[in-house]
């Protein structure tokens, strides 16, 4: 080999060895999409939101610790630290946050005017100043409603009335979340079970403390229960379940699911769906939408689903015309 043929095998070996691999270049390439999810509640059992959101995600592509960090934030049960914690968000620079019910939400949108933000909750954001109008929210905040319209409560608590012909005494179990969950439900059961000429004693859980919270309800000789739609009752959905029916209490959920664990009856939209359309709103801004121009989507479709062993083992029999309303029966 001369050595003008030695110099060039040399430096085709240099560019050969210093040149990363195709792989390597793809690697580099990935972009690494941060999502922030802002959560009143505290971490610990009974999660279900954030895994149903990661599995969301992932059917649309994005998986964490590839292309997704996930950030989640909670409150500890302590609403006055979500301003803190969106803004701690925002300084993370994260692409979208999803913020969980009213309170999260109002923080995250004071925190930040640029960054989209995707509310998941049973609210009136139009009421709330949350957005100008559910088509057409403007801003950076749009989101996805558990319900269709107000709170579903009135329906809920006419189906209650249904299940128990004759009860005139109701419990209206509320989170201890400074009143924000209360604050639309309570008017619409106050209203609805004064038609059915029930009594209706609103009983919050104080500091966590369930068990407290279910002797005052048997203090006023309650004969139904409501539980309010809340994540914290999502959350310690097994604790309520399990109380409700030790009382032998007749009593309504927010969430099919929480039925299918032992609650007693539910009317609402499947909560898989709701966090496939939180994932998909979250894609199409991570791939450039206007959160402002993403209407407020509301559920399509709501169950009415009806434990029957849990009727028998509390001793309540269903009234035949409300068991051929239910979309599903769980025997």
């Amino acid at each position: 080999m001369t050595s003008i043929d030695r110099r060039s095998f040399v430096r085709g070996l240099a560019v050969t060895l210093l040149a990363p691999s195709a792989a390597a270049l793809a690697q580099q390439s990935v972009r690494i999409y941060r999502v922030g999810v802002l959560r009143p509640t505290a971490e610990g059992g009974g999660e279900v939101m954030t895994p149903g959101i990661l599995h969301a995600l992932r059917e649309l592509g994005y998986v964490e610790g590839q292309n997704l960090a996930l950030d989640v934030r909670f409150a500890d049960n302590k609403p006055s630290r979500l301003a803190a914690l969106a803004q701690e968000l925002v300084a993370g620079k994260v692409d979208v946050i999803v913020a969980v019910g009213e309170a999260a939400v109002r923080s995250a949108k004071a925190a930040t005017s640029t960054v989209p933000i995707v509310f998941f909750g049973n609210l009136d954001p139009v009421k709330a100043g949350l957005v100008a109008s559910l088509a057409k929210p403007g801003g950076n905040v749009t989101g996805i409603l558990i319900v269709p319209d107000g709170t579903l409560a009135a329906k809920k608590v006419e189906l209650l009335a249904q299940a128990v012909p004759g009860a005139k005494r109701m419990a209206l179990l509320l989170p201890d979340d400074g009143g924000v969950a209360g604050a639309l439900q309570v008017p619409e059961v106050r209203k609805t079970a004064a038609g059915f000429g029930i009594d209706v004693f609103a009983v919050d859980v104080r500091d966590g403390d369930y068990r407290a919270a279910f002797g005052r309800i048997e203090k006023v000789h309650a004969q139904l229960l409501f539980v309010a739609s809340s994540t914290f009752f999502v959350r310690d959905r097994r604790q309520v379940i399990d109380l409700a029916n030790r009382y032998k209490l007749p009593a309504m959920f927010e969430w099919p699911d929480q039925v299918e664990d032992g609650g007693l009856i539910a009317l609402g939209p499947s909560r898989a769906a709701i966090y496939a359309r939180i994932a998909a709103y979250v894609d199409r801004i991570l791939k450039g939408a206007n959160p402002g121009e993403l209407p407020v989507e509301q559920p399509a479709k709501l169950e009415l689903v009806i434990n029957l062993k849990t009727a028998k083992a509390i001793g309540l029999a269903i009234p035949q015309p409300l068991l051929l309303r239910a979309d599903r029966l769980i025997e």
